[in-house]
């Protein structure tokens, strides 16, 4: 095992958040905040930290393996919330809290158990959304160069051949990170100039921007989203919302190579689309027909809410716009099941991602017909090419590990006290790394602040365990893992 690179990657990561955080302490001085040392301490310990990392790993660095691959992605999501947390702790929050609302950040889940966020000093406001944008490029670069290397997940997918430029979008993974970060930052700025346009402050706009583009969802309000509703920044929020969820390796291509075709080939975005507007489409059909009176307005009115509010919990963003945990029951479970869905592979969004969910269809499709005609042969298509058997056993370990996950998570919740809807919320939410649950806790309204410590950490692994895909966790603790 070869610690050197990963001592270096950790450092210079480590590095980049302590400058990070210069920002947040140059705001805190200009509103002339108490608090505004905060940031210069914890930028200056977070750097000096980096730079020790850094001169350790000093040297020439060697080739990594698949076993560092594994080590590394687990590492750097583990040991930057740690780094993090360093604001929040010396802004007076316990480890546990600092820890969940690092890792809800980095993760860019956007849970919170924080209250008051309208009189909060405003550069711990922009902290929450830099380290959610810091972490939405994270979680692009790694779906995309890293975890198809490691064969995570049916990832593998997407794999880019660095023998053959024809046909791929890159050759190298340095190349791809470039292209990946010019365009977030593009998309990121046009979401900041639009939301300042249509009303926002600068300062709301810019942390909206990070937190919708990273698809973390943290506001600068109590009421999130909410807050805006007597402004066109909706309409703006649930178009860029969208655009979080679709895969940045064809944004890149659309946006910096011109290239239309993979988007509109790509089976993702279809179904992406097609999921999202007929979830919004059945709430309105559900109010209009059932409810009486509708909780809506006008029908338009009613699909702009209902389908903002989907988005947002497909992609994992997170922002309310309404209590939607309020609209009945039934909604409620569209809801649920929304939070499980998840956006595009390769994008910032959460979940199962689409082309898993379209892999485990066709398989049980495929399933059904060989129990009829055991004899008939039945392929697995995926974008119109065989899916083969390390793909599909991919895809369905990581969708065990899923739902294994999230019933031990939420029964693990359940016995530390909370009801029933908290609990599964609570686990659905976290470890699809969506933010808001249901019902009046930790539901779009409230937060996670009254949980234990022990729901709070059941909760924080959740986070990190659904940013890591699980496999990329369990394969590095498992012991054959370490005897190398």
């Amino acid at each position: 095992m070869q610690l050197r690179p990963l001592l270096l990657a950790i450092g210079i990561m480590t590095v980049l958040l302590g400058v990070a955080m210069l920002p947040c302490a140059l705001i805190d001085w200009a509103d002339k905040r108490p608090e505004a040392h905060v940031f210069a301490v914890s930028s200056f310990g977070a750097v000096f930290i980096g730079t020790c990392l850094w001169v350790l790993a000093r040297g020439e660095v060697e080739r990594t393996g698949q076993r560092e691959g594994f080590l590394l992605t687990v590492l750097v999501w583990t040991a930057l919330p740690a780094v993090a947390a360093i604001p929040f702790v010396a802004s007076g929050m316990s480890f546990t809290d600092a820890m969940f609302e690092s890792v809800s950040g980095l993760t860019t889940t956007g849970a919170t158990v924080l209250t008051g966020l309208d009189s909060l000093p405003r550069g711990l406001l922009l902290w929450r959304s830099i380290i959610q944008w810091f972490g939405g490029i994270g979680i692009i670069v790694t779906a995309i160069a890293i975890l198809p290397q490691l064969r995570v997940g049916g990832m593998q997918l997407f794999q880019l051949e660095n023998s053959d430029r024809s046909g791929k979008f890159l050759p190298r993974v340095t190349d791809i990170a470039t292209y990946l970060g010019l365009t977030y930052l593009i998309i990121s700025l046009t979401c900041a100039l639009v939301y300042y346009l249509c009303g926002m402050t600068w300062f709301d706009a810019i942390c909206h921007a990070m937190t919708t583009m990273s698809a973390g969802g943290y506001s600068t309000h109590d009421a999130s989203f909410g807050y805006f509703n007597d402004t066109p920044a909706a309409y703006a929020a649930t178009f860029f919302m969208f655009i979080a969820g679709l895969p940045f390796s064809l944004l890149a291509m659309l946006l910096l190579q011109g290239r239309v075709m993979p988007m509109l080939s790509d089976p993702q975005p279809r179904v992406y689309a097609g999921i999202a507007v007929t979830l919004a489409a059945i709430i309105v059909i559900y109010h209009e027909a059932v409810v009486d009176p509708p909780i809506f307005d006008h029908v338009f009115h009613g699909f702009k809410e209902a389908l903002f509010n989907i988005i947002s919990v497909m992609t994992g963003t997170g922002y309310a716009s309404a209590a939607y945990d309020t609209w009945g029951t039934p909604v409620m479970a569209i809801f649920l099941g929304a939070t499980f869905v998840g956006g595009c592979a390769g994008s910032a969004a959460c979940g199962l991602k689409m082309f898993r969910l379209e892999i485990a269809s066709k398989a049980m499709l495929a399933y059904s017909r060989r129990m009829v005609q055991p004899h008939r042969r039945a392929p697995i298509k995926y974008g119109g090419k065989n899916v083969d058997e390390e793909t599909l056993q991919s895809v369905m370990v990581f969708m065990f590990l899923y739902f294994a996950t999230f019933l031990i998570s939420a029964a693990l919740l359940g016995l530390d006290g909370l009801d029933p809807i908290t609990a599964i919320s609570g686990a659905a939410t976290t470890v699809s790394n969506v933010g808001p649950g249901l019902g009046p806790i930790n539901g779009p309204s409230g937060t996670f602040q009254s949980f234990s410590d022990f729901s709070t950490w059941v909760c924080t692994i959740n986070m990190l365990l659904g940013r890591l895909e699980f496999v990329v966790v369990f394969v590095v603790l498992t012991r054959r893992f370490w005897r190398g």
